[in-house]
């Protein structure tokens, strides 16, 4: 019998909960048509009902718009949860060999930050999913977000634990974080993490009306959020002085994007933060202050993606990595700035520019600048496919050799 070759997936690293990141985020990519082209008035998310009605009574651009946004979505939350239970079990089995043991000595070890990374974003997601397929979902709504509030404490307890571990250990005696192999913005996972959980426990401040549930969702997602951007500042600052000196680590440079996404999530939990504080505690910010605030972080956004693919062309990364036949897990840190991109631009357009009044809503202006956002999450939703193919492919099943 001859055996199918091993697939690039069965030399498991964390790094590939990723892959389950990066589906959860297209299935998010997909319901910010719902976001905004769907009329939810009184509501600050659009729910079935909404879905629904707007079905019913719309025109066939608005149905086409919606049977899409349902069906991606549905697709994309399969994905990300399939991708997430597989990891979950890769990385149990992986607990127990040597590769283990020799990543949590090396700076690797904070890619173990991508396990809660991918549970806040699948938490985020399954939501996403029950606003859009559960009928009646929102008259119980007050009822699920303390306990949306808990899902993700708990999983800021997975990611704490984890960071103090490895910074436990780096710091409790020199000479054992490595610099030299500090040359990318991989140790901004931990605070990609971080952000994560923020903007997942600041939803309850954009959508509960109860003033506790409100007042707690933003005290809690302001430390994580805090604590992200601590976390981000010193990994930036200390990751560019050792790329001056050692040039960027090629299978890592993906990660030099990873401040769009950052960006993003946020971006959306200082505007849920926001609406939270005007519709229960009257504290008002303007239509101009919104748009200052987005503008400035697209800005980042866009000198990072600039940097990124500078670097990534200059090292030839998409010649091996993306159209070629080399393999590195850490290529799904390329669907995360694609996809955060995408989300930031619905938001600029819809809450910044038209909110501010500067261009009408569904006329030409607004859909010129709302297709950078669907080609940039077309192009992600082909590049997930291509990764997909890449590490994933379907094992050849044995194939008996006639004895000579």
């Amino acid at each position: 019998m001859t055996q199918s070759p091993n697939r690039p997936s069965d030399n498991y690293v964390p790094t590939y909960f990723l892959a389950s990141l990066g589906a959860g985020g297209l299935a998010v990519t997909f319901f910010m048509y719902l976001m905004f082209w769907v009329p939810h008035k009184g509501k600050p998310v659009p729910t079935f009902e909404d879905i629904s009605t707007a079905f019913a009574t719309g025109d066939f651009p608005l149905q086409a718009a919606i049977a899409i946004a349902v069906l991606g979505i549905a697709a994309f939350a399969i994905l990300n949860v399939k991708s997430l239970i597989w990891n979950l079990s890769a990385l149990s089995a992986f607990h127990k060999t040597e590769g283990y043991s020799k990543l949590r000595a090396t700076n690797a070890e904070s890619t173990l930050l991508a396990m809660p990374l991918a549970l806040a974003m699948t938490v985020n997601a399954l939501f996403i999913v029950g606003l859009v397929f559960v009928p009646g979902l929102w008259s119980v709504a007050e009822f699920l977000f303390p306990a949306a509030l808990i899902a993700f404490a708990a999983i800021a307890v997975i990611a704490f634990r984890l960071i103090g571990q490895f910074l436990g250990r780096v710091l409790a005696k020199g000479g054992i974080f490595d610099v030299t192999a500090h040359n990318s913005f991989a140790q901004m996972l931990p605070a990609f993490a971080l952000a994560m959980v923020a903007v997942g426990m600041s939803a309850p401040s954009a959508m509960s009306t109860n003033p506790t549930t409100v007042g707690m969702s933003i005290v809690m997602s302001t430390f994580m959020g805090t604590a992200a951007i601590l976390y981000s500042v010193l990994a930036l600052f200390t990751a560019v002085n050792s790329m001056l000196h050692h040039g960027t680590a090629k299978e890592a440079a993906p990660t030099l994007m990873i401040v769009v996404p950052l960006m993003t999530v946020l971006g959306i939990m200082f505007l849920r933060q926001n609406h939270g504080l005007h519709t229960t505690f009257e504290t008002h910010a303007s239509a101009g202050e919104t748009l200052v605030l987005l503008a400035r972080l697209i800005a980042v956004q866009v000198l990072f993606l600039m940097l990124g693919v500078l670097v990534l062309r200059r090292q030839g990364y998409f010649v091996d990595f993306v159209f070629g036949q080399k393999t590195s897990p850490g290529s799904y840190a390329l669907v995360c700035p694609g996809v955060g991109f995408a989300v930031m631009v619905h938001f600029f357009v819809n809450k910044g520019l038209v909110g501010a009044g500067i261009i009408e809503k569904f006329g030409l202006a607004y859909w010129s600048l709302t297709a950078i956002a669907l080609i940039s999450q077309f192009a992600m939703i082909v590049l997930v496919w291509r990764l997909n193919r890449q590490h994933f492919p379907r094992r050849v099943q044995p194939t008996s050799v006639p004895a000579e």
